[in-house]
């Protein structure tokens, strides 16, 4: 038995590093201290489609130039058609914040109109984007800090391991200030981009100058010259599906209107659309700037982009779109330029943290329903999602490690899960429109509805149209490990549905009585006994206190000798409790003690049989080494016994005092759960007394 006392002293010792980590314990009553504004909410969780401009544009470009550059002229419509989408889902999802703000988001809609598969599909897509994301982003980052600084790219696997443990670390420390500390980049991130739009817009088209970036004297060798007809076609929609990487995170907020302030649903509405038109503005401005200054963009830049001639070689490092852009707006090496390339590469570290704030609400949702083990709905002392958060962090280095933290190979299992989402959602929010329709007779009402449903339903045909686009371009490209992580997600939450029903109908009570809930018609005691010391004379004593039918001594003859001596020390004290010897020819203990109790329960059915066994209390973690590890195989057999009560009698030894007094010393302990528990009301002192 493990003494609570030398488990507060392990968990003090361990509570120190935990509480400078992730900061002092919360009550439960400071939850709505941690409800988000929507200047915080912003950064928290739209860093995702937001830092997406930083390598989402590069995305087009790179499929174009399989082409040549001659295809670039394509890269506006794409823009557009990535734009129509992305205010396309943004206009569909203010629809779904309102109609749900529990924070279910896409799995509740699906759940709710679809049926449980459905919206257990949406939940597994929604799972395995959310680990892609902080995959993604993380080795995004770090291969964009690795151009200055050698040694992350040298490590970069480890490095990016490093990050996702310090953002989670940050999350950790509850949402509220995680998303303080993300804000201050994410707006510098938005504000830089802003600032390079508009800089590059007043040069280009007010004073006329003429801006080049690092790449526009190279040329690009095609690796298909003149496509044309389907091939052609085919391309085109593998850079539109490499562009909606733009939107992934969008459907974040949805999912956390319950972490906004009053009115969320408001909040959560404002801030989507704000979102939108930040994302869709940088991603459009960058595009438009890249095309101005004439950036060149290659898959294989040592062997396809020509200077002289003559392909540049493994020597030439290509710069991210945004980093060419900003050195032809700002001037290469200039104070702008790198406050805006060193806040890019913060801001994709940061993107990570929408992933942070949606899998734990998500999971929080999915075990409430009995879909995830319960502790995921539980809160940490700092009142996140503690255990959701961990588990995104393992799922994601798991990834990183695996992948070797390289964004080119990760990025092509991203969008999948998103677009399968979006489409199931917007198609659930259709048939949640149409059953309210069936029952409302208020003209104004139903012409918002109407309204709502049509916005939903366009939004269902575009993301099942880009889903199909996104698989026929993608899928041998990687998207089918995706695919292959949400089976294994429905799977499990399957499984793990199907084991909480099985043992909720196998406990529920019966309306007519059952054998757990009749009396049993006697009790049958037994103390354990070794050796005739004061442990076992407690247990003799307090088994002799419930008054069972029966009570007897047991021990097991494992040394004859010792036998002699407990039985000739039995008379001699003349305990009045009869004592039953077992021969154990082969020195076991539990087994001998296991058979005798199921004989018990097979000669009297409706007996109980109540076991006592006397166990040390000691004070020191290095004690339970040397003492109680028959006890606890005992008591781990008859636990699988039935009809059968397991009573541990407690025995202080002096070390166990000695840990109560260091445990009474001590000013104020945190134990695990305090923050549940509430404050502990301290006795006030006595006064001296006066003789």
């Amino acid at each position: 038995m493990r003494d609570p006392l030398t488990i507060l002293s392990v968990s003090k010792l361990t509570d120190v590093p935990k509480r400078i980590l992730i900061g002092r314990a919360l009550r439960s009553d400071k939850l709505g201290e941690t409800f988000l504004p929507k200047r915080i909410a912003l950064p928290v969780f739209a860093s995702d489609p937001l830092s997406s401009v930083a390598y989402a544009p590069g995305e087009v470009l790179l499929v174009l130039s399989i082409a040549g550059v001659s295809a670039y002229h394509f890269s506006p419509w794409i823009a557009l058609a990535v734009v129509v989408l992305m205010f396309t889902v943004v206009a569909s999802y203010r629809q779904n914040v309102h109609a749900y703000p529990s924070g279910g988001g896409d799995y509740e809609v699906a759940t709710t109109n679809l049926g449980p598969r459905a919206g257990l599909t949406v939940a597994s897509a929604l799972l395995v984007d959310y680990v892609l994301t902080v995959a993604v982003s993380i080795s995004s980052g770090v291969e964009n800090l690795g151009s200055a600084v050698p040694f992350v790219v040298e490590h970069k696997t480890l490095s990016a391991v490093v990050a996702i443990v310090l953002l989670t670390l940050m999350n950790l420390r509850g949402v509220k200030e995680s998303g303080k500390l993300f804000a201050i980049p994410t707006y510098l991130f938005v504000a830089g981009v802003f600032a390079m739009i508009l800089w590059g817009a007043f040069r280009g088209l007010v004073l006329g100058e003429t801006m080049h970036a690092p790449t526009s004297e190279l040329e690009i060798k095609p690796e298909h010259q003149g496509i044309a007809g389907f091939a052609l076609v085919f391309l085109l929609l593998r850079a539109f599906s490499s562009g909606c990487a733009a939107l992934t995170g969008v459907e974040a907020i949805s999912n956390g209107v319950p972490a906004f302030r009053k009115p969320k649903s408001r909040n959560a509405a404002t801030t989507l659309a704000l979102m939108g038109l930040l994302a869709v503005t940088m991603f459009c401005g960058i595009i438009g700037l890249a095309l101005a200054t004439d950036v060149k963009m290659a898959e294989n830049p040592a062997k396809d982009l020509i200077r002289d001639g003559a392909a540049v070689g493994d020597s030439f490092i290509q710069d991210p779109v945004i980093s060419q852009v900003a050195a032809a707006v700002f001037g290469d090496g200039s104070f702008l330029f790198i406050v805006l390339a060193a806040a890019t590469a913060l801001v994709l570290f940061l993107a990570a943290n929408t992933a942070y704030n949606g899998f734990p609400l998500l999971g929080s949702i999915l075990a409430q329903d009995r879909y995830l083990p319960r502790q995921l709905h539980t809160r940490g002392d700092r009142l996140a999602f503690s255990n959701g958060i961990v588990l995104l962090a393992g799922a994601a280095i798991l990834l990183v490690v695996v992948y070797g933290a390289d964004s080119t190979r990760l990025i092509q299992l991203y969008i999948v899960g998103v677009f399968v989402s979006f489409t199931l959602s917007q198609t659930g929010m259709v048939r949640h429109w149409n059953r309210h329709l069936s029952t409302e007779q208020d003209p104004a009402k139903r012409r918002h509805m109407v309204r709502s449903r049509a916005i939903n339903a366009f939004g269902a045909f575009f993301c099942g149209l880009v889903l199909v686009i996104v698989l026929a371009t993608k899928f041998s490209h990687g998207a089918w490990v995706a695919l292959l992580g949400m089976v294994i997600f429905y799977g499990t939450m399957s499984a793990i549905r199907r084991h909480y029903d099985r043992v909720a109908q196998e406990i529920a009570a019966d309306e007519t009585p059952t054998d757990e809930s009749l009396r049993p018609s006697r009790v049958h005691a037994i103390v354990l006994v070794s050796k005739l010391h004061r442990p076992t004379l407690r247990a003799l004593a307090y088994a002799k206190l419930i008054r069972a039918d029966h009570l007897e001594a047991l021990s097991i003859s494992v040394d004859p000798d010792e036998t002699k001596a407990l039985r000739d020390d039995w008379e001699k004290r003349g305990v009045n409790v009869p004592l039953k010897i077992l021969d154990s020819p082969y020195r076991e203990v539990t087994r001998p003690v296991i058979d005798y109790v199921k004989s018990l329960r097979r000669e009297s059915p409706r007996d109980v049989v109540s076991v006592y066994i006397p166990e040390y209390v000691v004070g020191h973690w290095y004690e339970h080494l040397l003492h109680n590890q028959s006890a606890l195989r005992l008591k781990g057999r008859l636990l699988f016994t039935p009809g059968v009560m397991v009573t541990s009698v407690p025995y202080q030894l002096q070390s166990s005092e000695a840990a109560r007094k260091r445990a009474r010393r001590r000013a104020e302990w945190n134990a695990p759960g305090a923050v549940r528990r509430g404050p502990v009301e301290r006795r006030p002192k006595e006064p001296a007394r006066k003789d």
